[in-house]
């Protein structure tokens, strides 16, 4: 990291993720002050943000979620000639969009659950029905472009399901499995690519990881390394990094996988901008692979793009 570029911790923003980008600024920031590195913080959600963060050297994203995580910021961010931590414009946009990006990892041989995506205008209770009959009960639905585990619910009830589903909107539906919840971290070393220690996630207040128990922390408890055979560790750990070159993603990544009782590992979705907290997923993986908190900071940063066009 060189003492004489200024960097722009880039944080905060406009969605339901603000106050977890929040920590992830303020971590970083943290992180750079004890390594003596010039930065200043900017926050998209200002209205001079384009003119302050053009006259920096390289923008470190600690941000997630809408108009961050999903190619704008990104798409900003060349247009001015910035170079930035993370994922580019393509690899973001479709990555936050979680039937797309299950479709370009499942084409690169990577197993996926299966999913229907209902759309706002589609008959809620035909969508149900159907639902049911593809997918069985319960099922798990989710906003299809959203992240941080906003609005995900499961129904076990179709007549449930169908209330729901006409209160409008975009959806994604999959069966709900009772599996292990798995992450796995992707980060460059030395110009290539390796996958962290998977991270086992208990919740001990709800029935899976949902919003309210990843936010709070005596709802969950992480395990890391993941209690798993030395197979199944190292099956999630090559389909982390098959998603990760499917969707074209740079420098870091995170992905999500739901392991069945008989050892079968499924992706479920990526976080291009995963949290960035000193006890977060991330973090924590990084740890059990031997790589402190501020190194894993130097090594996000030292994988940004420089300058130049890409997709």
């Amino acid at each position: 990291m060189s003492s004489t570029q200024t960097i722009a911790v880039v944080t905060g923003g406009r969605s339901g993720e603000r106050d977890r980008s929040l920590l992830s600024g303020r971590s970083v920031r943290e992180s750079l002050v004890r390594q003596g590195v010039p930065h200043v913080v900017l926050d998209p959600a200002d209205e001079h943000f384009a003119e302050h963060v053009r006259t920096a050297d390289v923008a470190f994203l600690a941000i997630a979620g809408q108009w961050a995580e999903d190619g704008k910021l990104q798409g900003l961010l060349d247009s001015l000639g910035v170079p930035y931590t993370g994922s580019g414009v393509m690899a973001s946009a479709v990555g936050m969009h979680k039937p797309t990006a299950k479709s370009v990892v499942q084409a690169a041989g990577v197993p996926v659950l299966p999913h229907l995506l209902v759309r706002g205008g589609d008959d809620p209770e035909a969508a149900a029905k159907d639902a049911v009959a593809r997918l069985g009960l319960p099922v798990i639905i989710k906003p299809p472009s959203e992240g941080g585990s906003i609005g995900v619910l499961v129904f076990r009830d179709p007549v449930e399901l169908a209330a729901v589903l006409a209160s409008g909107g975009d959806w994604l539906i999959e069966p709900f499995s009772s599996g292990t919840a798995v992450t796995c971290g992707v980060i460059t070393r030395d110009g290539e690519l390796s996958a962290l220690p998977p991270l086992e996630t208990l919740p001990t207040s709800a029935e899976f990881y949902d919003y309210t128990a990843k936010r709070d922390p005596n709802g969950h408890r992480y395990c890391c390394p993941a209690a798993l055979s030395p197979s199944v560790t190292a099956a999630v750990q090559q389909a982390a990094l098959d998603a990760h070159r499917a969707l074209d993603c740079h420098g870091h990544s995170r992905s999500d996988f739901i392991v069945t009782e008989s050892g079968e590992v499924f992706w479920l979705e990526v976080n291009t901008l995963p949290g960035l907290s000193p006890h977060g997923n991330l973090a924590t993986m990084a740890h059990a692979a031997g790589i402190g908190y501020d190194d894993l900071i130097g090594l996000i940063l030292a994988a940004a793009h420089r300058p130049g066009y890409r997709p």
